[in-house]
């Protein structure tokens, strides 16, 4: 038999082997660089209203709540790549609180719940990964956790909904709001029927007060981030939330290319994104057959299946997503996980809860490897440089901004490159012909990390 003891220990090595990972690789392009960059440039210009692209540049392309989680680090801690992640991993350990005391106050396993979440392969990565989605899923997982409780009779835990909806708004924006609803109102309609939805709706949920509460806590940045560049919210409402989805390589992002897979790649994405319990669940659902059967008609178990599969419903005739986009329905799956297994399984669960731990070991080790490494990041192309101008040619990374601490620029001609003095050129060297070959430049190769090669280079008067 396995202890809740055991469980617990296991559980906290997943979270402390993320924990400790998170300061021993560099920033990695394009995402984790690119809001690092960002965090970094908030911090120094003092303006924690608009995210900024660059400076000057506004990022309307999300709002801003991982940036001032990153930020708010950085301010206390510098511009280490420990102080960019630890706000998120903070998230995540949040969430699984939340998870936990949801668990128990269903009776379920709490100490199993924590166990499979925190051993889950897209919760781990992204609890210490700078970008969006561990922010969303807390919003998420407040609102469910909020309206569950409120469905139950706890009238006070609809306020509660509404303040992760409005942590939702403020992390990836009314993403928050249709994943909810494709979870809650099929459900409703299940529990209830079509006209029973709305009488308990109204009756058991502060929906006009909520609604207020929602809309005091995430509307004011709204208002403000409009007022402050205008077009914000048409770019971001119409543009992010409507266009990048249902238009094939969509051309109107701002910020870079849009994905286009295969639609209903989505389901593939949670297969692997979802690792051990995706490959574990039909077997644990074959186990306990008699029980799924009668889960339709389950509350609880119906509530954790359409909390799964939001996500993908949601993003099932997309072609512009990442597999990060399955992580709001991994604690569903936690808890659905928890709820169906029983102790003859639990040594099968405690195996499995060690692959992804044991993973992202291998994989920080892996790192430490220069050529893994500084494929994705040029930290060591710019380590130690002694003061003098750098210039990109043609493509400026986002790892070459932040590890420059944004003094890198770009360059696409010759006439944009110094005319007097030594400065740093960088480059592919495939690219790098017409600057090397010109006659008012003398340069000579320093190094190379990754993909790139740095010259130390003079313009011959």
């Amino acid at each position: 038999m396995i202890r809740t003891r055991t469980l617990w220990f296991l559980a906290a090595f997943a979270l402390l082997v993320r924990l400790a990972s998170l300061g021993l690789y560099p920033l990695m392009d394009t995402t984790e660089a690119r809001y690092g960059e960002m965090a970094r440039i908030m911090v120094e210009t003092g303006n924690w209203l608009t995210p900024q692209f660059d400076y000057g540049v506004p990022f309307w392309g999300k709002p801003p709540l991982h940036t001032w989680m990153s930020a708010g680090a950085m301010s206390l801690m510098g511009d280490s790549e420990f102080a960019a992640r630890v706000p998120h991993w903070i998230a995540g350990l949040l969430t699984l609180a939340l998870v936990v005391s949801l668990a128990r106050r269903q009776g379920i396993n709490p100490a199993l719940t924590a166990l499979v979440l925190a051993s889950c392969a897209i919760f781990a990565i992204a609890s210490g990964a700078v970008m969006t989605d561990m922010a969303l899923t807390l919003g998420l997982t407040l609102a469910m956790m909020g309206f569950y409780l409120g469905w139950q009779g706890q009238y006070y835990w609809g306020y509660l909904s509404f303040a992760g909806l409005a942590v939702g708004l403020l992390a990836k924006g009314p993403v928050v709001i249709v994943l909810m609803a494709l979870a809650v109102g099929p459900w409703l309609l299940l529990q209830h029927g079509f006209t029973g939805t709305f009488q308990v709706l109204w009756r058991r949920f502060p929906l006009l007060s909520g609604t207020a509460l929602m809309l005091a806590m995430a509307g004011p940045w709204y208002y403000l981030a409009e007022q402050a560049t205008p077009g914000f919210l048409d770019y971001f409402l119409v543009g992010e939330h409507f266009s990048r989805f249902v238009e094939s390589g969509w051309q109107g992002d701002l910020y870079g290319s849009a994905h286009d897979e295969p639609r209903g790649t989505i389901w593939l994405f949670w297969l692997y994104s979802a690792l051990p319990w995706s490959l574990l669940l039909p077997w644990l659902v074959w186990r306990r057959a008699r029980v799924c059967q009668a889960g339709v008609n389950h509350p609880w178990l119906s509530y954790l299946v359409m909390w799964t599969l939001a996500p993908m419903l949601l993003f099932t005739m997309a072609g512009n997503i990442l597999p990060a986009y399955v992580l709001p329905g991994i604690p569903g799956l936690a808890l659905l996980i928890a709820s169906l297994v029983s102790e003859r399984e639990m040594k099968v669960v405690a195996g499995a809860s060690l692959v992804t731990p044991v993973l992202l070991l291998v994989a920080v080790v892996a790192l430490q490897s220069h050529e893994l490494r500084d494929r994705k990041s040029d930290k060591a192309l710019l380590a130690a440089l002694p003061e003098a101008p750098l210039y990109y040619w043609q493509k400026r990374p986002f790892s070459g901004q932040f590890y420059s601490e944004g003094k890198a620029l770009e360059a696409n001609s010759l006439e944009q490159l110094p005319v007097q003095g030594r400065f740093y050129l960088a480059g592919r060297p495939a690219a790098l012909s017409e600057p090397l070959e010109s006659k008012r430049l003398q340069c000579e190769p320093l190094r190379q990390s990754g993909k790139r090669v740095l010259y130390g280079c003079e313009a011959v008067q």
